[in-house]
């Protein structure tokens, strides 16, 4: 069967710029807040003069004048105690990033395949473990675990810009794209140009990744195997451990030939649901999942965080930071086999605010003090894992 060409975009600028598309691009980044870029432009600052920053940078994309200023550094910790680099673009950037990304998302979306989870409409990490389980009471039980070493930061410039070009050829989109690969991160006041990757951060970021993995996906797919992708976090899933061979050596000819990509050589393996895994949080071992142990611990740190020994907050206050907290942690993990470890994490928190409470009387009446009842700490709003 002869494979169909996919179709090929000319002039899309003109409906990047369209100021109605601008004030929906502003609507998205406004609900995602942020904080500002290099500029210390604020989403509030931004809104006051709305209509007058939103003409500027219609014209701007018009001309063909637009360019965008250095994202600004700053680092969040992840799962495994390292830190992750993230770029923050200016508010006007942002903006100007969505207004391309709503128009490329449909373009790409169509060609798009099912095994692609991370960032795209009606997909989510949840669709993601769903069509896992369902490969694995298929019988794909034999996993080919993927890593791959700094994902975001290797992406090779020119190999992402072809990969664009086969769909968009409009000259001002790609150039935009490229000035965003190349804009230069500010970092304790020094500005430091990548030649590779794409910034962590920025608005358009996570569909240049899905773009880049695409041929993968297609590669792996149409040689029978069954993947499940958020992302860069990856695993092929096979009927038995000489198909899992055969995958692995797929994965690394596409990966480090035509994608310029370098796997991880320790975290690339092969396994099976019976040794277990890790994916998306979880780890997953026979028909079992559960929060994997790094997620837990930093949970916990979370938690202590917001329960010191010594505090000037009283104990609604305290309540009132940390149930949000143990929500979003716990809606996540609901889907996983965690009623024994909610369990004894309720417990182990209202262990927390007790003693926090009792280190506030104590201080306050130099007597001991009954701890506060589990009913008490719900009247305060305080969220149990084990009934959300």
């Amino acid at each position: 069967m002869i494979p169909v060409p996919e179709r090929r975009y000319y002039s899309l600028i003109d409906k990047v710029y369209d100021l109605r598309n601008l004030h929906e691009a502003w609507k998205e980044v406004k609900w995602k807040k942020g904080a500002a870029g290099v500029d210390r432009v604020t989403i509030e600052r931004f809104e006051k003069d709305l209509e007058k920053r939103l003409r500027a940078l219609q014209e701007q994309l018009r001309a063909g004048t637009y360019v965008p200023p250095p994202v600004r550094r700053v680092y969040i910790d992840k799962a495994d105690g390292t830190k992750r680099p993230l770029g923050i673009p200016t508010v006007t950037d942002r903006v100007a990033q969505q207004a391309v990304r709503r128009v490329l998302t449909p373009i790409f979306e169509a060609v798009f395949l099912p095994c692609s989870h991370g960032f795209r409409p009606g997909r989510s990490t949840r669709s993601a473990i769903v069509m896992l389980e369902e490969y694995r009471k298929q019988g794909f039980r034999t996993v080919v675990d993927v890593d791959f070493k700094s994902y975001f930061d290797t992406l090779d410039h020119e190999v992402l810009m072809a990969k664009v070009k086969k769909r968009v050829t409009d000259g001002s989109i790609l150039k935009l794209i490229r000035s965003w690969l190349t804009a230069g991160v500010m970092s304790d006041g020094n500005l430091r140009y990548q030649v590779t990757g794409t910034p962590q951060g920025g608005v358009i970021s996570p569909l240049l990744a899905n773009i880049y993995l695409h041929s993968l996906d297609q590669a792996l797919t149409n040689w029978g195997y069954k993947v499940v992708r958020y992302a860069d976090d990856m695993v092929i899933l096979c009927e038995n451990a000489n198909k899992a061979k055969t995958a692995l050596g797929l994965l690394k000819q596409v990966a480090e030939g035509e994608l310029r990509l370098t796997l991880h050589p320790e975290k690339t393996r092969l396994t099976t649901f019976g040794k277990g895994f890790d994916f998306l949080g979880f780890t997953f071992k026979r028909q079992h999942r559960v929060a994997r142990k790094r997620a837990i611990e930093k949970f916990k740190e979370k938690v202590k965080l917001l329960t010191p020994r010594q505090t000037h907050h009283t104990i609604t206050e305290v309540v009132a930071e940390l149930s949000p907290v143990i929500r979003g942690w716990g809606n996540y993990f609901k889907h996983g086999h965690m009623r024994t470890r909610f369990d004894s994490l309720d417990q182990w928190i209202r262990m927390r605010i007790r003693s926090t409470w009792l280190k506030r009387k104590a201080h306050r009446s130099h007597k001991a003090s009954s701890a506060l009842p589990n009913q008490r700490l719900a009247d305060l709003g305080l969220v149990s894992l084990l009934t959300l």
